[in-house]
């Protein structure tokens, strides 16, 4: 593709994705100077279409770009009036008290909000300030300057044929130019991979760890719904066989938000982690809620949990990684979005800094030191060892050991130091001959959903004749090698029934279903060859969530 001529845009800052971190970006440069040239490129069919989050929002971060964002109507409607953690058994569950927490898992002060529809209204606060924003702009390239630097990206390519060639309805976007690139691309975003290889930014700094997000929408009967309850779950349906728990969420117009997140290190390739997911909806606490209601939006998201040392380094010639491109997830707390603002806030500034001091594409190593040094860094080194002590040791020993971990780190010092993931995601999978097979029951269709009814429910298109996304690197790894030694877990760690194998004549197929595609990321993440990368589909693809 890169030997095709293309015209050229040339920009201050060149953004890719509308994301919290991307718009927190692109607010504060305008903020600082009104005259740069900012654009902000967005893959989904609108701003918030791809965005997917819990989420209970800290407006710390909002805070500190848009002080005046209630009189400015940002839609944080549902302040968190109560907290309750559970520890569930198949048939019943024990509270665990708030008052042995540390204060920072306290959501006092934090709201109940759909990310898509505060990325919304961030977006219309960017355009007010003269930011251009292009939706349905896939950005599949990086362009290198003649040093090596990050100087622009690809985007709005459209119609090339089946196998990626160019035909006759073949429009082959333009470039975009940047004296900087920010990359917020969200989780595992594919340029963002791409720049961490080609500079090495990982080296020396923990690997990433990541888990799966699944969420849906529920309306449920008005008498029991309970504006402002936030609800956290840990246990079963889980138990030693994957890290990870649940969030319910009540937010205004009688609705809750029910997810389920497993963290991606699980072992036993036998595991489903979309079906641990429904079979959580039967527990009596989760169907006594639910029942009478009825589900409305679905969609999955991988999440970045390695934390604090797992940050690789942020910046390049030219080029900032902002936000989950990143990985600033403060675990405990299931909070990034105000790391993300915070990040993007960072970002511009230190750009501001450099552009009126004369330089471009240089390596912004102020933003940086301002993540290390300052709030982002503050909020996640107090609860770095949270993820590595539940990996070590489980969920039990973790809450006590993690509980302690954090206390201390509010008072300076760690029992711990600082410890590290070991192996990747991708690396934790074990041979299937380790582990027994996991039987779970049917869905009833009525708490419970079989994943391609539920994708339906994402609004996932994408037009069928353009090159399949997801690249494999061997296509004899599926069937020759993940079958037989991992008993094929594609067909189960994707949330949208995007990889199957087939038997046809008497030999095994394996199929790639990329229409389903909801862009989690879970396949680039968890094969266990590194045979699958993700790559973007063309512009406007993808899901369409409504206020997830």
């Amino acid at each position: 593709m890169s030997e095709i001529e293309r015209e050229a845009m040339e920009y201050d800052v060149v953004i890719v994705g509308a994301g919290p971190a991307g718009l927190s970006a692109a607010i504060r440069l305008k903020q600082l100077d009104a005259d740069l040239n900012v654009v902000v490129l967005e893959k989904g069919s609108e701003v918030g279409a791809h965005i997917l989050s819990g989420a209970v929002l800290d407006p710390c971060g909002l805070d500190a770009l848009i002080p005046d964002w209630k009189e400015k109507g940002a839609p944080l409607n549902v302040p968190v009036r109560e907290d309750n953690f559970y520890m569930l058994g198949e048939a019943g569950q024990v509270r665990v008290p708030n008052w042995p927490m540390p204060p920072l898992m306290n959501n006092h002060g934090n709201y109940i909000v759909s990310m898509g529809n505060v990325c919304r209204w961030m977006a219309e606060q960017a355009e007010e300030l003269g930011v251009e924003i292009f939706p349905g702009m896939s950005c599949s390239e990086l362009v290198y300057g003649d040093n090596g630097e990050v100087k622009g990206v690809v985007a709005g390519v459209f119609g090339l044929e089946p196998d990626g060639s160019i035909g006759p309805n073949t429009e082959p976007g333009m470039e975009l130019h940047g004296k900087y690139v920010f990359l917020s691309e969200g989780v595992r975003g594919s340029l963002a991979k791409e720049v961490i290889a080609k500079y090495d930014l990982q080296k020396g700094h923990e690997p990433q760890k990541f888990g799966l997000g699944m969420k849906e929408i529920w309306e449920i009967d008005p008498e029991k719904h309970r504006e402002g309850t936030v609800t956290h779950t840990m246990g079963w349906p889980l138990g030693s066989n994957a890290g990870g728990g649940s969030f319910i969420y009540h937010l205004e117009n009688n609705q809750v938000y029910v997810g389920f997140v497993v963290h991606l290190n699980y072992k036993n390739p036998h595991l489903f982690p979309y079906m641990e997911f429904q079979r959580f909806k039967h527990h009596p606490m989760v169907a006594d809620l639910l029942k009478g209601g009825k589900r409305v939006a679905y969609g999955a998201r991988a999440i970045s949990e390695g934390g604090y040392q797992s940050m690789p380094k942020m910046v390049a010639p030219g080029v900032a990684l902002l936000g989950c491109s990143v990985g600033m997830v403060n675990v405990p707390r299931i909070k990034g979005n105000h790391n993300a603002m915070l990040s993007g806030k960072a970002a511009a500034e230190a750009a501001v800094e450099a552009l009126k001091a004369g330089r471009q594409s240089d390596e912004l190593n102020a933003y940086e030191k301002d993540v290390r040094e300052g709030a982002i860094g503050a909020d996640l080194k107090k609860v770095r060892n949270v993820k590595p002590l539940w990996s070590k040791y489980g969920l039990t020993a973790s809450l006590v050991l993690g509980g302690m971990d954090m206390w201390t780190n509010t008072l300076g010092f760690s029992l711990f130091g600082t410890l590290g993931h070991g192996k990747s995601d991708a690396e934790a999978t074990e041979p299937a001959a380790k582990h027994s097979e996991i039987t779970y029951p049917k869905p009833d269709g009525k708490l419970s959903f079989d994943r391609l009814t539920n994708v339906s429910f994402s609004m996932t298109n994408h037009e069928e004749s353009q090159p399949c996304h997801l690249k494999l690197k061997d296509d004899a790894v599926p069937v020759e090698v993940n079958l037989p030694k991992y008993a094929g877990p594609s067909a189960r760690y994707c949330p949208a029934g995007v990889y199957e194998f087939v038997e046809k004549d008497g030999k095994s197929e394996f199929v790639i279903n990329f229409q389903n595609c909801v862009h989690c990321k879970t396949c680039d993440i968890k094969d266990p060859t590194q045979n699958i990368n993700w790559t973007t589909p063309q512009g406007g693809d993808g899901p369409n969530y409504p206020n997830m």
